[in-house]
């Protein structure tokens, strides 16, 4: 893993762990790259609750109860379904506090309105309300995943930093 994502990687660990939360991951684009890194950390056991690994519609529907209907009417990358990932990865999990991302990594799959390197994010923890965010990332597959993979670290951190607690 690279530095820097191991570095936020632990951070958020010991975040977690001074808010006595867990953490859950619902993942599209990334493809478990987020839960492979929270879990490159020693001890990740303490604050690390599940990872999901919804790449298709369909697991996205049957495993984090994302609608089918949203699914149609706005795509699998879009504010809507990020945030339905979260709630669904919340609520059928343990942990406290969930992030989803889902993503159009390339070098194919993108539409006039959702070029390759978008990917939305959600952000949520148990009782608040839910932050997402959209970005647009340079490069290949392998950078716009990474690139990914660094704001969910980002954001879990912005969270605790921000108060909502």
């Amino acid at each position: 893993m690279n530095h820097v994502l191991y570095s936020l990687a632990e951070e958020i660990g010991r975040k977690l762990l001074d808010n006595r939360h867990k953490l859950v991951t619902a993942e599209s684009c990334t493809g478990g790259w987020v839960a492979k890194c929270v879990t490159d950390v020693a001890g990740s056991s303490q604050w690390f609750e599940r990872g999901f690994v919804t790449y298709s519609n369909q697991a996205k529907i049957e495993l984090l109860g994302v609608s089918e209907l949203d699914l149609v009417r706005y795509g699998a990358v879009s504010r809507e379904t990020v945030r339905q990932m979260a709630a669904g990865a919340l609520t059928r999990s343990m942990a406290q506090f969930a992030v989803a991302v889902s993503g159009i990594a390339g070098p194919d799959g993108e539409t006039e309105d959702k070029p390759v390197g978008t990917v939305w994010f959600a952000w949520q923890l148990a009782g608040q309300d839910c932050e997402t965010a959209v970005h647009h990332f340079p490069g290949d597959r392998r950078a716009v995943r990474e690139h990914a993979v660094e704001i969910v670290f980002k954001g879990i951190l912005s969270v605790y930093d921000s108060g909502s607690k």
